[in-house]
């Protein structure tokens, strides 16, 4: 589980799928109201406080990107706390618990691949690896200081995509980064063809 904070009120968290199976939790489970998402929801707020200081008390806004290779994001947003609608001025004013979450999910599914790479030389290597699998694929970003490719599902061969997760896995990290968030905040590098590009472009090391 790794948190990173973006805001004041707002934090995302980047789960994997072995963050959720070690809590006996399947990525169907997400969307349902159970007590052991809710308690895996409750230890991300405390894990949140404890490394960055979020204060997860009042109303939360939470969205949850699934990705297919990579797992989860959680993205976190502080509301307004609304004190009248709990009663402050009451006679139970003191007695508000502390940790209060009011929670509006909302779930996206993507089935768009992202992985980065530290060294571009690392980025090399997997590209060339993955043009026999690929064709015409591939979007490239810089990233936070990363080389991060995006491949959309259209762009990959049916059957391939176990292997495929393996290429990017030995090369690569996945990597918490949503589409969104590179559009915004990324540079795009290569808008098309990058796989094809960077091995047109550059030779394996030797």
């Amino acid at each position: 589980m790794k948190i990173e904070r973006l805001g004041q009120d707002k934090v995302r968290i980047f789960l994997t799928f072995d963050d959720l199976s070690e809590r006996g939790i399947q990525k169907e489970d997400m969307w349902q109201e159970i007590p052991k998402v809710h308690d895996l929801f409750t230890e991300m707020m405390d894990q949140a406080y404890n490394e960055v200081g979020f204060d997860a008390t009042g109303p939360l806004a939470v969205e949850v990107f699934a990705l297919p290779a990579q797992g989860m994001v959680v993205i976190v947003t502080r509301g307004k706390y609304d004190h009248h609608q709990h009663g402050i001025g009451s006679p139970y004013e003191d007695e508000l618990p502390d940790e209060v979450y009011e929670m509006e999910v909302t779930l996206e599914q993507s089935d768009t691949i992202l992985y980065s790479f530290d060294d571009f030389e690392n980025l090399i290597e997997a590209a060339h690896v993955l043009k026999n699998m690929l064709q015409n694929a591939g979007r490239l970003y810089k990233y936070n200081g990363k080389w991060v490719l995006q491949l959309e599902p259209e762009e990959l061969e049916e059957g391939k995509h176990p292997a495929l997760i393996a290429v990017l896995a030995e090369f690569g990290e996945a990597t918490s980064v949503t589409t969104a968030m590179l559009e915004e905040y990324g540079n795009l590098i290569m808008a098309d063809h990058a796989v094809d590009t960077i091995c047109s472009h550059f030779k394996r090391q030797e």
